[in-house]
């Protein structure tokens, strides 16, 4: 039988319109516990192109193999409407988490977002600084959309006809529980584009899909020792003796500093800038960094990526950027290497040679107002809308790049960042201002691959100081970034005493700090990070659907809620954060024994507790034999080679092993194997008294730890 080749063409259009329309997407297992899917024609430019990351091998192979999370359950991706259309299934007991830095919600399902990059406007809608189409499930796995576009999403909002969850409907005319919001049983991707690649990363815990996607991008960043001490941005119009003076003023009052931020008024011009410094204010660069670094103090420089006409490089650059200028500056196309090649070089001879620390990358999120339209072109060919998504990327991996090609780490700030972006030494900050929803914010960065700091600004009050000043104490980066109210640390003297108790904290406790950072880079384990991540915290989803049992458990009726005000920091500890106003809080404690940081005092075991810790202090628990490794109050943190005694506290009553880190902390030797982890075992003896003991240091390997005490914290 022969068929005409009209039949047969339609035939064949047919069967691949059919295919594409409806089809159950093939996986194929690229690294452990790691699957990618492909559906139609994906773009070639996405967000792991952008970041140029890539997986780090060994670490994901540590952790194991898992299930492949949806064998049961087909994903099924079609194209609509020039449009990629992806479906996942849900189960009515899942909740979701992450889809990028939320402010105001850490429970992601029954939400309509568009991920797209902007300045935070105080709703979480998917307009945000990381807007990372990442997200992960309470039934322990993690999805991953590579798209550098607009990605629209319901996480769970529209009811299918065909769903084998349809419900009954309900009349409004008679029945008070009618709810206009259903709860459907998929998760609902809408990407601009004629094909996808996702990735889809294995539990079995909720925590094990997070650390395998923070591997896959590369691993977290470790950051040097400086950068987890203090930082003081300063005024904008700042000279070279104002800036030595702050620092005299830190050193004077006890006070300790490791970077200074200069804000724009460094550059000759700005908003659009120079890249070079101004003479006025700074007539002998070189001489001034160095004297910064001969006191200890390293120097970051804020800018922002648009080039003024003053610039010297503006003429060479022109041709290769946008068709549309940020305040009348060119927009440099950091695809085309020989853009890069101009703007980096620029800013290596100017500041990164001569000793500058880091850069504060601000503007490269929103306004659309004076941010490119998406109309702008730009020579590569890349779309603004991509170049919109990928702009905080592309500014983190280059400049990065200069400080790892001088074996240099740093660690800065930058306004935008997306997924890939997880091994980048840089933290967000934005304009916003809320207190409450800056913690939202620390435990979501948990979910995102991103690092978010809860800035210390202008306070209306002296206890608004001291409460977020012992926020950040706990976070990525201590960060006072008042310089334009002055406000200093001793501003308020009826709490200035608090305030140098904590910021001398955070300095005793930069090795805790440093091995969870470690733990970040080496295990993929988020160091700020929600309450659901940690064991024994299990909220009992089910439960919601009826009162009865939670009036029996208050403390199922507590996890069962959103929990975005305690998190946990490090490997041991969880904090409670105080607001302006509190005079006491429930803190959550997760099963098993639980001990104030303070005192070493049992503080509760999988219970609903009261903390009225008074002005002086933040609560903070830690848990049954766990080790925090302390050194002494320094002003700066130690220096490549310098030693340091430390206290190895011990709370509650487990015997433990833990592994400290450690390696020069300033530069990448690490990478080659120069770095060692000191294991501390705490044991009971015959008598019934713990003994603790340290192993020695590895031959040829830094050590930084000198003379080595135990204290038992617990009574």
């Amino acid at each position: 039988m022969k068929f005409n080749k009209s039949l047969l063409l339609y035939l064949l259009f047919f069967l691949l319109h059919f295919n594409l329309n409806a089809q159950e997407l093939t996986w194929t297992e690229v690294e452990p516990g790691v699957w990618k899917g492909v559906f139609g024609v994906p773009e070639s430019y996405n967000l792991l192109t952008a970041s140029g990351v890539k997986p780090d091998h060994q670490s994901l192979k540590a952790l194991g193999t898992a299930i492949f999370p949806f064998a049961g359950s087909p994903v099924v991706a079609q194209q609509l409407d020039g449009k990629t259309y992806l479906r996942f299934p849900l189960h009515h007991t899942e909740q979701l988490y992450g889809f990028g830095l939320n402010f105001q919600t850490v429970h992601q399902r029954g939400k309509i977002l568009e991920l797209h990059v902007d300045h935070y406007g105080g709703k979480d809608n998917g307009r945000t600084h990381a807007p990372t189409p990442f997200y992960v499930s309470s039934a322990g796995y993690g999805v991953f959309i590579n798209s550098a576009r607009y990605i629209k999403v319901w996480t769970g909002t529209s009811m299918r006809q065909e769903s084998k969850a349809f419900p009954t409907p309900k009349d409004r005319n008679t029945d008070k529980t009618w709810s206009s919001r259903n709860q459907s049983d998929e998760v609902e991707i809408l990407v601009p584009g004629t094909g996808i690649e996702i990735y889809v990363f294995g539990g079995p815990k909720t925590i094990d899909a997070i650390k395998r996607y923070n591997l896959f991008n590369g691993g977290g960043y470790l950051p040097p020792r400086w950068g987890l001490g203090f930082t003081q941005r300063l005024m904008t119009r700042s000279t070279a003796e104002e800036v030595e003076q702050e620092v005299d003023a830190f050193k004077a009052k006890g006070y300790p500093l490791d970077f200074v931020g200069l804000e724009p008024g460094w550059q000759s011009k700005a908003y659009p800038g120079t890249f070079s410094w101004d003479k006025n204010r700074f007539p002998q660069p070189a001489s001034f960094v160095q004297s910064m670094l001969d006191k200890g103090i390293r120097l970051n420089l804020w800018i922002n990526p648009y080039v003024s006409p003053d610039a010297p490089f503006y003429k060479e650059i022109k041709p290769l950027t946008a068709s549309h200028t940020v305040w009348l500056g060119l927009v440099p196309d950091l695809n085309l290497p020989k853009a890069r090649n101009l703007f980096f070089n620029q800013l290596q001879k100017d500041q990164v040679d001569i000793g500058v620390s880091g850069y504060k990358i601000d503007e490269v999120d929103g306004y659309d107002y004076y941010l490119w339209p998406d109309v702008a072109t730009f020579p590569s060919g890349i779309s603004a809308e991509q170049m919109r998504q990928t702009y905080g990327l592309l500014m983190q991996r280059y400049s990065a790049e200069m400080f790892k090609n001088n074996n240099r780490r740093t660690f800065g700030l930058v306004r935008a960042s997306n997924g890939g972006g997880t091994s980048f030494p840089y933290v967000i900050y934005n304009d916003y201002y809320n207190h409450e929803d800056f913690i939202t914010a620390l435990i979501n960065s948990g979910f995102a691959g991103v690092l978010w700091t809860p800035e210390v600004r202008a306070s209306k009050t002296a206890e608004e100081w001291l409460r977020r000043f012992q926020s950040s104490v706990f976070s990525p980066m201590a960060m006072i970034n008042a310089w334009a109210s002055g406000t200093k640390p001793w501003t308020y003297p009826e709490v200035e005493k608090q305030v140098k108790e904590f910021a001398l904290l955070r300095m005793r406790m930069i090795p805790y700090w440093y091995t969870t950072f470690a733990r970040y880079h080496f295990e993929g384990i988020p160091p700020f990070r929600a309450m659901s991540l940690e064991e024994g915290f299990k909220p009992d989803l089910q439960s919601t659907a009826g009162s009865a049992n939670l009036e029996e458990n208050p403390y199922a009726e507590a996890t069962a809620k959103e929990i975005k005000d305690q998190y946990m920091a490090g490997e041991s500890l969880l904090v409670a954060p105080m607001f302006t106003g509190q005079t006491k809080r429930q803190v959550i404690l997760p099963k098993g024994k639980w001990y104030d940081f303070y005192t070493g005092v049992f503080a509760g075991d999988g219970q609903v507790i009261t903390a009225t810790p008074g002005l002086d202090k933040i609560p903070v628990y830690v848990k049954d034999g766990a080790v925090i490794p302390m050194m002494p109050a320094l002003l700066h943190a130690p220096k490549s080679g310098e030693k340091v005694d430390l206290e190895i506290r011990h709370y509650g009553e487990k015997e433990t092993d833990y592994s400290l880190y450690d390696d020069d902390g300033e530069t990448f030797n690490f990478e080659q194997g120069q770095f060692s982890w000191r294991k501390i075992r705490v044991k009971r003896q015959k008598n019934g008294q713990l003994k603790g003991s340290m192993s020695p240091p590895e031959m040829g390997k830094p050590n930084s730890i000198g003379r080595v005490t135990f204290k038992f914290m617990t009574p």
